[in-house]
């Protein structure tokens, strides 16, 4: 069942109620492998849930154009001060609503549209919002892309540069959604401190891990920073921007009044939350285990043939290639849903195939270290999707359902944040 308990809802509108513990249920029974996802705490539940949903504070704390702030004030700028304490940055802004609009106010605060803005391609691990063809960013702005080499499936910084000194962007994006490897920082800031570029770096899927000292921080080398805050940082579904002192002006208009009005000052709390738990001991031991899980589920991986782009992980993230496997991506992952082994079909770089039915799949490990799995789990792991794969490819429903139970079983013994039996 759902912790906290749904009385009042389940008296109110008892359908809507099934339909979360139901949730409740599937998130319990799963191995929860998609990238980007990950369980909140039980505190980030409550706090996400209070009275906080009713108050309405366009504005910034000393500044707000609805009264009644007093204890909204207190509650921004406790989850500010501890975003900067943490990250260890001069000025943060945790009204975002989400990763998306958080890089939209960085193209506001810096851009006019047409302006060049150099990022890696979708395609080969980027974000829509790093200029793809599809989203405003590319549509308003004139992005050229870096990429992965065909070899190595790792970024050239020699290449990097040699792109900023043809273009000349005005701002760079480092980071990405499907990035195996360590972003190296202080190359990208040395080459935007050469073309004069304004630095971004995008860690929505590592700032956990920067957070408890398992990756690299951007802090000192990127002039702004976004930052969701779910993922490895194991909060609420919003984002973060961090920046210089000089920026944080900028940054803060393109916010408000730019992009949106009041924030979500019940997200706010769980954010609040979130960063206090990740100021823990325990929280950089945790972060260090998703890596320590990533690699050696890479490990077990690449010994059943799975081709992984890059040959493995340095983080929390791996990208496999399932050509040489026989099956698209898209049909494993559904077989492996069934299987109860939930991730992502996606694209891998150079694929030929389309990115509704790609070729790779995209799996993580930090909800799976969050239910406390180690090292000695991750060959099980990947034993079973080999197993649900296979099934998948010779059409064996009763295998998947076999697999199924098998994670379930394994399961029972490894509580789950927000459900209680």
């Amino acid at each position: 069942m759902h912790e906290p308990k749904l009385t009042h809802l389940a008296q109110a509108d008892p359908a809507l109620a099934a339909l979360i513990e139901g949730e409740t249920q599937r998130q319990h029974d799963k191995l929860r492998m998609i990238a980007s996802e990950n369980y909140v705490s039980t505190a980030v539940l409550e706090a996400s849930g209070t009275v906080l949903n009713n108050k309405y504070s366009e504005g910034y704390a000393g500044k707000r154009y609805y009264e009644g702030q007093q204890f909204i004030d207190q509650i921004e700028t406790l989850a500010i001060d501890r975003a900067k304490a943490l990250f260890g940055t001069e000025h943060a802004n945790v009204q975002t609503y989400s990763g998306s609009p958080a890089n939209l106010a960085i193209y506001l605060a810096f851009l006019q549209p047409g302006d060049t803005v150099m990022t890696m391609s979708l395609a080969h691990g980027g974000h829509l919002t790093h200029g793809s063809p599809v989203s405003i960013t590319g549509k308003w702005f004139r992005p050229v892309h870096y990429g992965v080499e065909r070899e190595t499936g790792r970024v050239d910084m020699s290449k990097v540069r040699e792109l900023a000194l043809a273009e000349r962007p005005k701002l760079i994006i480092c980071g990405g959604t499907a990035i195996p490897r360590t972003v190296d920082f202080p190359a990208f800031a040395e080459i935007a401190q050469e073309v004069g570029a304004i630095l971004m770096a995008d860690i929505a899927h590592i700032a956990g891990l920067i957070a408890g000292g398992a990756h690299p921080s951007p802090v000192g080398f990127a002039d702004v920073i976004t930052t969701t805050t779910h993922k490895t940082l194991r909060g609420p579904r919003g984002a973060m921007i961090m920046a210089k002192a000089e920026h944080a002006t900028a940054v803060d208009k393109a916010v408000f009044p730019g992009l949106q009005g009041g924030p979500h000052n019940h997200t706010t709390a769980g954010i609040a939350v979130a960063l206090h738990e990740a100021s823990q001991a325990s929280f950089k031991d945790y972060a260090h285990q998703i890596v320590a899980n990533a690699k050696a589920l890479a490990t077990a991986l690449n010994e059943l043939g799975f081709d992984l782009v890059s040959g493995g992980t340095d983080n929390h993230l791996i990208l496999a290639d399932l050509t040489g496997k026989g099956i698209g991506g898209k049909p494993a992952a559904k077989a492996l849903d069934v299987a109860g082994i939930e991730l992502n079909f996606n694209g891998v770089p150079f694929d030929t195939r389309r990115p509704l039915d790609p070729s790779g799949i995209r799996l993580g490990t930090a909800a799976l270290t969050t239910r406390g799995l180690t090292e000695q789990h991750m060959p099980q792991v990947a034993a079973w999707m080999d197993q649900a794969i296979n099934a998948a490819i010779k059409e064996d429903t009763a295998a998947l359902d076999r697999v199924s139970g098998e994670v379930k079983e394994l399961l029972q013994g490894f509580p789950m944040p927000g459900y209680t039996s």
